[in-house]
């Protein structure tokens, strides 16, 4: 019988196994354990160089065609629903902002001062350098994928969308057997070379400290969001709340927006929000609304930045927000996806290195349930609000 290990589960094992190793081969010889390191270090060099030219592929691929596919149906329903999600989105970053620069920064400091003393090696280095230039700058993307997304939907070009699917369909191909299965390796590479350069103490004690602050501020955007929308159509957001609970622990197993909206949507119907309504804005926000994935990014990325002694301006945050409720417009349908999307905002608006870019990836993955759990749990919640919006102006299912 084959046993199938899924991603986070893979990540979490190669964690374990780079501060087992970190830890043993310096044992057997300095010499040899910096060997071993810098393989991996070079395998990291590679892989993060090719992510990195992948990054405005995965771009134009998912937001073209993702923005396309917004210009159809019906107008004030999908303008209101758009608006919203996107509100949602953008408030959820900012309330992590705010809760990690307030929290963070007392718990980051006091590990830092516990385990700056411990790293006793230079960080081992790759055997090589081979460069991977990108063909575009992430910003060069994003216009390019604004302006054909918006030109196709202004024309209504069938034929266009379709060649932006296919290369949808190829991009995602590479995310999920190339970029996906090699990602704990490139985990594997980095945590090894952190245990080997003695600061991993300082790094696992910041992902628990994230993982518990991540997960309450998921709970508190919930009831944010279910008090608004309770106010709004005169019922109780907690009895709201427990409705959408199957498709909270749907989203925990699949990971996925997309793969739970069956469920999402019989759980939507249940609250009272209207069908027609529900029918329409539910497959919606499964691609739009990410409230749960942007308090993940903001929160994990300062972390990272906390740790690495980098500034944190809120106006640089803020642009960072803003963007990142668009790029991850249509973010690829896999574990991770919506990382992957935000990679090259990190490097190209917040400065992430590829290392940075590694532990990013890290954090976020341990919390990818979650996030994507409070995604779909909101997306009931806004379609009460767009109910409340929208009495006169529903569409039918038909015209998505």
């Amino acid at each position: 019988m084959k046993v199938k290990i899924g991603l986070i589960w893979r990540i979490v094992i190669a964690i374990a196994l780079a501060i087992g190793l970190g830890l043993l081969v310096p044992m057997i010889g300095e010499g040899f354990a910096e060997l071993f390191v810098s393989f991996f270090a070079t395998f990291n060099m590679i892989f993060g160089g090719f992510l990195n030219f992948v990054v405005p592929l995965i771009i134009i691929a998912f937001i073209a065609p993702g923005i396309a596919k917004l210009g159809k149906g019906s107008g004030k329903l999908l303008g209101v629903a758009t608006i919203i999600a996107y509100l949602s989105t953008i408030a959820a970053g900012i309330l992590a902002f705010f809760s990690a620069t307030t929290l963070l920064p007392n718990f980051i400091g006091n590990f830092a001062d516990a385990t700056v003393k411990e790293g006793t090696r230079v960080p081992a280095e790759a055997f090589f350098e081979l460069e991977m230039t990108p063909v575009m700058g992430v910003m060069s993307a994003l216009l390019i994928a604004f302006l054909f997304g918006i030109g196709m939907a202004a024309i209504s070009s069938k034929s266009m969308l379709a060649v932006f699917e296919e290369f949808n369909d190829l991009i995602e191909r590479v995310i999920s057997f190339v970029i996906i299965p090699l990602l704990p390796v490139h985990i594997f590479g980095i945590f090894l070379n952190m245990t080997y350069s003695g600061e991993v103490a300082k790094v696992l004690s910041v992902f628990a400290v994230v993982f518990i602050m991540i997960i309450v501020l998921h709970l508190l955007m919930l009831t944010i969001q279910y008090t608004i929308a309770g106010s709004l159509s005169g019922r109780n957001p907690f009895k709201l709340m427990k409705i959408m609970a199957p498709a909270y622990f749907t989203a925990l197993g699949t990971q996925s927006s997309a793969a739970t909206i069956p469920v999402t949507l019989r759980q939507a119907r249940k609250t009272g929000a209207s069908e027609r309504v529900t029918d329409f804005s539910i497959p919606l926000f499964a691609t739009i609304h990410l409230s749960g994935s942007t308090i993940t990014l903001v929160s994990c990325a300062i972390g990272v930045m906390l740790m690495n002694d980098m500034p944190i301006v809120f106006s640089s945050f803020l642009g960072f927000i803003f963007m990142l409720g668009v790029t991850m417009i249509a973010a690829p349908g896999v574990p991770g996806g919506a990382v992957m999307a935000a990679v090259g905002l990190l490097s190209s608006m917040l400065g992430f290195s590829e290392a940075m870019v590694a532990l990013m990836i890290a954090l976020y993955m341990a919390q990818d349930s979650f996030g994507t759990a409070t995604n779909v749990t909101g997306d009931g919640a806004l379609a009460v609000i767009v109910d409340k919006f929208t009495k006169d102006n529903v569409p039918t299912s038909d015209s998505q």
